[in-house]
């Protein structure tokens, strides 16, 4: 790879990573025991992995392009045909492969946690982690590892802004060499407990501070206690409360706040304000099952909105929904006129997909 593709329209948002088929059973009154069956009264079947991120960011109108590996299976071809023809993501950064079986997740959703079952082999790509080229884009997204990827240095240098996470560390080391691979990040967004171990902090507050000192915008989502935010550049630190809903499956919500405040960002929001649009599409994305599948588009944004809206006008003296009007009252502005009526959510299988399209 020789830098960045040309092209004729830059995409918003590229992403690069494997995308698993997931299979999600939901209802579950209780977990199967060994040599017995339990039935399941919900199902759902969607692209899974880096999809939810992508999923998500292209639901708000982001134009993202997708790089990953696809099987010529019939899960493969389930998987193109979501993202491509019924999402809209850009996948000509992407490749089909022969003789490679697509990653498959299964999960189990009982009562307000899950559990998960997955098979794969190694994603075919190049020495870049891409499958195919990088394309020209306003805004890129990776998962850091102790490994840098050679792509995110090239887009940085296209003028690309670089957000970045950080998955979970299994051996308990939570090595900084992870984060010594922030030098080309505009962005850094991990929950509280990845930041305060990779930071060696007791504090989400105090792992923000420590953060903020390698890129220009660090973020910490806390979960039930909100999320703070950091501004290198101008000094602006903010935190906004989490919003009260009953969370149904917490699978993706990280990536659907990256994508809500990735979005943000591209639409020249306020650090504040970006900070709250995160808060409010991940808190949306709990009160549904799966990963993709949970992402709101703008019809449920709409939909929240407006709730949020009449409630605080008929409970005028209740300082709760006020606020909550107040802090969200942006919206009027950032949801586009012409998708107030897109279709909602609705659970999908193979055979039956969201009517997000």
């Amino acid at each position: 790879m020789k830098g960045v593709q040309d092209s004729d329209e830059q995409l918003d948002l590229f992403v690069s990573g494997p995308v698993f088929l997931d299979i999600i059973f939901t209802g579950l009154s209780e977990l199967p025991s060994p040599g017995t069956e339990a039935w399941a009264p919900g199902m759902g079947s969607c692209p899974g992995g880096i999809a939810n991120l992508a999923v998500a960011a292209g639901r708000l109108g982001v134009r993202t392009g997708l790089s990953t590996a696809f099987s010529s299976d019939a899960y493969g071809d389930f998987c193109w045909q979501i993202l491509s023809d019924q999402e809209g993501l850009d996948l000509s950064p992407s490749r089909r492969f022969d003789n490679w079986h697509s990653p498959v997740t299964v999960s189990l959703a009982y009562g307000r946690d899950r559990c998960m079952i997955t098979h794969g082999h190694p994603v075919p790509a190049n020495a870049n982690g891409l499958v195919g080229g990088l394309p020209a884009a306003r805004a890129a997204s990776v998962s850091l590892t102790t490994d840098r990827a050679p792509w995110v240095h090239h887009a940085r240098q296209a003028g690309t802004l670089v957000f970045a996470d950080v998955g979970w560390d299994d051996s308990a080391v939570w090595s900084t060499a992870a984060l010594d691979l922030l030098d080309d990040c505009y962005a850094f967004l991990p929950n509280a407990a990845e930041a305060m171990h990779y930071t060696r902090t007791g504090t989400p507050r105090e792992a923000l501070h420590r953060l903020a000192g390698r890129v220009p915008v660090a973020v910490v989502t806390c979960g039930s206690d909100g999320a703070l935010a950091i501004d290198s550049e101008t000094g602006t630190e903010v935190s906004v409360p989490a919003i009260p809903v009953e969370a149904l499956d917490p699978t993706g919500a990280g990536d659907v706040f990256t994508a809500g405040f990735i979005a943000g960002t591209l639409w020249d929001l306020p650090l504040r304000q970006r900070l709250a649009f995160a808060t409010l599409v991940s808190a949306l994305s709990v009160q549904h099952f799966g990963g993709s599948l949970s992402a709101p588009g703008w019809g449920d944004i709409t939909d929240w909105w407006l709730a949020t809206r009449s409630r605080a006008v008929r409970h005028h003296n209740e300082s709760t929904e006020v606020a909550l009007a107040a802090r969200y009252g942006f919206l009027d502005d950032v949801i586009p006129p012409e998708e107030r009526s897109r279709p909602r959510r609705a659970p999908a299988t193979i055979v039956r997909l969201p009517d997000a399209a």
